[in-house]
């Protein structure tokens, strides 16, 4: 079976819905997952950023997935949240099978005309799609493109980014923005882990006929909002988001 076959099965068996959790303890990682990482606590109270790393999640809680960002110490710690980044994602066999490419772009929607994107390689070196924020004055908005920039789902937010005792759910839709089709969602996970950690907890939904490149694009959009709206940084001013 090559590389894609693999991507596809798994993809298909796994990402149904998504628990997506940020800077989790280094417990059984597989062969090719990097070693040993501050915890999330020492980056928080020191203001030392260091490359994220997460658990990809099934339904059930197995994970099926983990993803580590690839970042120079001095462009984490320049640019913070809007950093540019690599992030690898590898299954539990230690095989890279996504890559998600975060170039530099302005973090104000002041400049709408080079705002933020990513791009999804599956497998990597192979673009299947891409997630654009689309300019609004007040909502975090971003648009769903496959592999030939061709527009097939938007991603709404709240007006109010605000992890605030309570779950913030990124609405997905339709092209026409009249169906809700899935969402992407940011856990509340306790006042005490919220306020002294930087880990974060996401869940995707989406049907699961969902074509299998555009649940891969799904993943990228996550790590984006994650990113832009929920990343600790140590000048807040690095943040990036609508405003």
């Amino acid at each position: 079976m090559n590389h894609a076959n693999k991507l596809d099965s798994g993809i298909c068996q796994h990402i149904a819905d998504v628990q997506i959790n940020a800077s989790q303890p280094e417990t059984n990682l597989p062969a090719g997952y990097p070693p040993q990482y501050p915890p999330a606590a020492f980056q928080v109270l020191t203001g030392f950023e260091t490359n994220n790393k997460y658990e990809l999640k099934n339904s059930l809680g197995q994970r099926v997935y983990f993803a580590a960002e690839d970042t120079d110490c001095c462009t984490r710690n320049c640019c913070g949240s809007a950093r540019p980044f690599n992030m690898k994602i590898i299954d539990n066999m230690g095989q890279e099978v996504i890559v998600l490419e975060r170039p530099l772009r302005c973090t104000s929607c002041c400049c709408p005309c080079c705002l933020q994107e990513i791009e999804i390689q599956a497998p990597p070196g192979v673009p299947v799609g891409y997630v654009i924020q689309t300019w609004h004055p007040c909502l975090p908005k971003f648009t769903i493109q496959n592999e030939k920039k061709e527009d097939v789902l938007k991603i709404t937010g709240p007006c109010l980014v605000c992890s605030c005792c309570g779950d913030v759910d990124f609405e997905i839709k339709s092209l026409d923005e009249a169906t809700i089709v899935g969402k992407i969602s940011k856990h509340w996970t306790g006042l005490l882990k919220e306020a002294f950690t930087d880990a974060d907890n996401f869940g995707i939904q989406f049907p699961l006929d969902l074509d299998v490149k555009m649940k891969a694009v799904m993943l990228g959009a996550c790590f984006l909002i994650d990113f832009m709206f929920f990343e600790r940084s140590g000048n807040p001013e690095q943040r990036s988001g609508v405003w």
